[in-house]
């Protein structure tokens, strides 16, 4: 994987966006950024593309070479000639060299929602993604628009050779992850940390075929899967958003990386915008523990169930739909890797265990892996990472533990990241064990690889410290709210055999009497 380009005037850039508090919301910041710095970059390729065409219609060595100056005029503004390429083709009011001339200018928020609806215009696969009129009604005072565009038009954005399209690119990823950690809990609907998204990939592997996300925020698992491949475009993305101004981030995002997906909107749970296709890869960070989703408004047959309806749903919490979801969307021979919260692997809920049991039974549990605290921006729990198979064959009756709680390190106060080696580390170790040839071996309170009939012994709990030898580290890992809500499933089942027991003793008793 080549190096990414780096960038040493980050904190210049969020300060610059900063200069936006008190006008609007820090949760709306992204929405009027994050679309300039997409201009910028599709102005760049757009000028670079231009220059070499002038050099190829007026240089009389070059096969494009024409004496008529007005049949170079027409063939440097023909759209194929920057299509062919993959570049987006720029009407002269939403270049970037336009922006620049007109960015002191008081109206500068209707000439940039004028722009982005040129370039919409002129490029038909680039409907749906760029905003429409979100400058001229936002409370943005025109000077903070203005300094935007002047730090956007840096020297360091003009550069040769494909860097400085690399650092916008950087610079985006940038914006993205500072605004989830600026604006709350909010910020983990659209945005994966980068270690973990680069964990869940090395471990998975997609060199070809297709990658589905169906929870895809801002795009970034399938930047990092794109890196991962051996070859460009031997991967096609697939992915659905339930945000319409989110699934415009994860476009902007996708292009600007040289890529293309196909995005749709709509909620996957309630309408799966990809029924009944499937997919060599499932990779996703659905919203943890959502309550009163909607269970009710499924159909008793939905084919993506693994057990009865009555036992495979709860309004309670989505996490086992969303896995049953994964699931169903896998081609054979398929792997799905997704975070999610640490409650999933003990939960006795009805309408969880049923479905966490049914997982273990059918041999479609893989591999879970327990991750230290802090991984997030907006929360300090820890969560874990599902690997669900339907290539397993060779290790049906095994299932690999592996307990990360100890790895990473702090990043800054409030967050840890895991570094290249521990996240290769961990990945060696799940390859070792997909492979079955001997490689493999248990390393003690750090992985294991458990039977089935083991896993069901502990009543198919998935906590990788009763396995690896770690169980007495477990405390306070689970969320209070997880924990309540277990105990009290518990406390319930203990009522029903408590009145059970009562039942027979009086029975008993009356046979004696």
């Amino acid at each position: 994987m080549a190096p990414k380009a780096d960038i040493t005037f980050t904190k210049d850039l969020f300060d610059a966006a900063n200069r936006m508090r008190g006008s609007v919301a820090p949760s709306e910041y992204k929405h009027y950024v994050l679309p300039l710095i997409f201009l910028r970059y599709v102005s760049l390729r757009y000028e670079k593309r231009r220059q070499e065409l002038e050099q190829l219609l007026s240089n009389p060595q070059s096969d494009m070479y024409f004496e008529d100056e007005e049949l170079r005029l027409e063939m440097l503004d023909d759209p194929d000639q920057y299509t062919s390429e993959r570049v987006y083709v720029l009407p002269e009011d939403a270049r970037w060299s336009y922006i620049v001339e007109q960015a002191k200018q008081p109206n500068i928020k209707e000439i940039l929602d004028k722009s982005m609806r040129l370039v919409e215009e002129k490029n038909p696969d680039l409907q749906g993604v760029l905003p429409r009129n979100i400058y001229q009604a936002s409370n943005l005072p025109a000077e903070n628009i203005s300094e935007l565009v002047t730090i956007f038009s840096r020297d360091v954005f003009s550069g040769s050779g494909s860097n400085a399209v690399d650092v916008l690119g950087r610079v985006y990823e940038y914006f993205i992850g500072n605004f989830a950690s600026s604006e709350g809990n909010r910020g983990g609907e659209f945005f994966t940390p980068a270690s973990i998204v680069q964990l869940l990939v090395a471990m998975l592997e997609p060199k070809e075929g297709t990658v589905f996300d169906p929870a895809c925020g801002s795009g970034g698992m399938f930047i990092q899967s794109e890196e991962y491949a051996p070859s460009k475009h031997s991967l096609s993305f697939y992915g659905q958003e339930n945000v319409d101004l989110t699934l415009r981030l994860g476009k902007m995002n996708v292009l600007m990386h040289g890529m293309n997906a196909e995005i749709r909107l709509g909620n996957s749970l309630l309408n799966d915008q990809y029924e009944g296709q499937k997919f060599n890869y499932v990779i996703a960070n659905p919203p943890f523990n959502l309550k009163e989703w909607g269970a009710d408004r499924l159909p008793k047959d939905d084919p993506r169930l693994v057990i009865e309806y009555d036992k495979a749903v709860t309004n309670g919490n989505a996490n086992y739909f969303w896995l049953q979801h994964f699931l169903y969307h896998l081609k054979d021979g398929g792997t799905a890797g997704t975070v999610m919260a640490n409650g999933a692997m003990t939960t006795t809920t009805t309408g969880e265990k049923e479905v966490r049991q049914a997982f273990v039974d059918q041999g479609y549990i893989d591999c879970i892996v327990q991750l230290p605290e802090k991984l997030f921006f907006t929360t300090g729990i820890p969560c874990c990472l599902f690997f669900l198979s339907k290539n397993r064959k060779a290790r049906k009756e095994k299932i690999l533990f592996i307990d990360a709680r100890k790895k990473g390190s702090l990043v800054s106060s409030k967050q840890k990241a895991l570094s290249e080696e521990e996240i290769n580390e961990i990945a060696a170790v799940y390859h070792a064990f997909k492979m079955q040839d001997g490689r493999y071996e248990n390393i003690a309170g750090f992985c294991k690889e458990a039977s089935l009939d083991e896993v069901r012994g502990n009543d198919y709990k998935l906590t990788p410290g009763i396995y690896v030898g770690t169980q007495a580290a477990e405390v306070d890992d689970v969320p209070f709210e997880e924990k309540m809500a277990e105990l009290m499933a518990t406390l319930q089942e203990q009522f029903v055999e408590s009145n059970r027991l009562q039942e027979r003793i009086q029975r008993n008793l009356e046979g004696i009497v």
